[in-house]
């Protein structure tokens, strides 16, 4: 269902703020200020910065999943699964829902204050709304990976995300980067072919001694 133009523009106005500023240091007289509309009308259509906040994920994590998902039905019927050819459906499909201009990067860095600020109500409703995709991710990933210890594995899928979400949230100033000192444009699809042999091989590495384990 198509969104009302004053929805649409409470929630840009919100995830850019969010983005820039942070969750907490944003206030909703900030963003109603910036979007031109009251109080009133936030509270309506969200009821709380809570619930604004989820549906500024909810805007990009929805149709994310229900493509995922799919690919990830037509994955499970497979008998084997490469590791390179699983996170090359996860990064094609990321990147080819339809998005305003710069907004990826947007959404990665506020995928970053998901991880690094306390907001423990977006956690729970990332986990109740899309954990059951990345838990069928995650299976995939492991059985694609088996000669991995799980504890290991965990390190590994965060130092990938890690990877993925600095370099997508930071793709203006490091494509800025790359034209001022290498003359070169760079499309997102080229950067997602030079980023995924490099998380697969991240994954892949031979795994390090293990250290001592600490009794408590």
């Amino acid at each position: 269902m198509a969104q009302s133009d004053t929805v649409v523009r409470i929630l840009d106005t919100a995830e850019a703020l969010f983005a820039e500023k942070g969750f907490a240091e944003t206030s909703l007289r900030t963003i109603t200020s910036r979007a031109k509309v009251n109080l009133a009308a936030v509270n309506y259509h969200f009821g709380s910065k809570k619930a604004l906040i989820q549906a500024v994920f909810a805007r990009y994590l929805d149709p994310f999943c229900e493509a995922f998902n799919k690919e990830l039905a037509e994955l499970e019927k497979q008998p084997a699964v490469p590791l390179e050819a699983l996170l090359e459906v996860l990064a094609r499909t990321a990147i080819s829902l339809p998005a305003t201009k710069g907004s990826l990067s947007v959404f990665m860095r506020l995928l970053g204050l998901a991880y690094t600020q306390a907001q423990g109500h977006l956690r729970r409703y990332l986990q109740e709304n899309y954990g059951q995709t990345f838990v069928r991710f995650t299976h995939l990933l492991k059985l694609s990976s088996a000669d991995l210890p799980d504890a290991e594995r965990f390190w590994r899928i965060h130092f990938m995300l890690g990877s993925v979400v600095f370099t997508l949230s930071s793709l203006d100033a490091l494509r800025a980067i790359a034209l001022n000192d290498y003359d070169e444009k760079t499309r997102i699809t080229d950067l997602v072919t030079r980023l995924l042999p490099v998380v697969t091989a991240a994954m892949q590495a031979p795994v390090p001694m293990q250290p001592e384990k600490v009794n408590h």
